[in-house]
């Protein structure tokens, strides 16, 4: 590996883990959270695959260790390592396919998890009319979760682009000499 890439690595993992320690502090808002734009920004610019999945997911867990766990982490897991997926999709960032990206990742999470609340059977029943009733009453919890993605994610991406301006070593394009 390369002294460019290791950098690299460097910078974005550390930018990934600051923000997901803010995570602790975010978690005061219902809903608001930096995970997703995590997730999508660590597929969108760690080139290697493990680390693009391991470095937000690690996040994620290094957090939840101080805002506790609950019986469907396993759908909040799953939803962001999904959301990595659609970050390392996102081949040339630009404001369309982010705030895209961005929105999928954020309606992926919404449908998994609450199929997994929906699953506990604690809730709801356990029939079409319980998953339908699951889905209604997680909506106005959606409405944060959006507004927090869209603004963690362009935020991120934005500060990114400018640092990519200033340090081209960022650039995962970028080759060294």
């Amino acid at each position: 590996m390369n002294q460019a890439l290791k950098t690299r690595i460097l910078i974005v993992s550390s930018i990934i883990i600051l923000l997901a320690l803010s995570n602790i502090w975010f978690s005061q808002i219902p809903n608001i959270s930096p995970i997703a734009a995590i997730a999508l920004f660590g597929g969108a610019f760690l080139n290697e695959k493990k680390i693009g999945l391991l470095i937000p997911i690690g996040a994620l867990f290094l957090s939840d260790l101080f805002i506790g766990f609950h019986g469907s982490m396993w759908s909040v897991y799953l939803s962001f390592a999904l959301i990595v997926m659609i970050g390392s999709r996102i081949k040339k960032p630009s404001f369309l396919n982010v705030i895209g990206a961005s929105i999928t990742g954020s309606l992926l999470f919404f449908i998994l998890t609450n199929f997994a609340v929906w699953t506990q059977g604690l809730m709801y029943s356990m029939d079409l009319s319980g998953l339908l009733t699951c889905y209604e009453m997680a909506i106005p919890f959606f409405r944060n979760t959006l507004l927090g993605d869209l603004l963690f994610t362009t935020s991120l991406f934005s500060v990114y682009y400018f640092a990519q301006q200033k340090f081209p070593v960022l650039d995962k394009n970028y080759i060294s000499k």
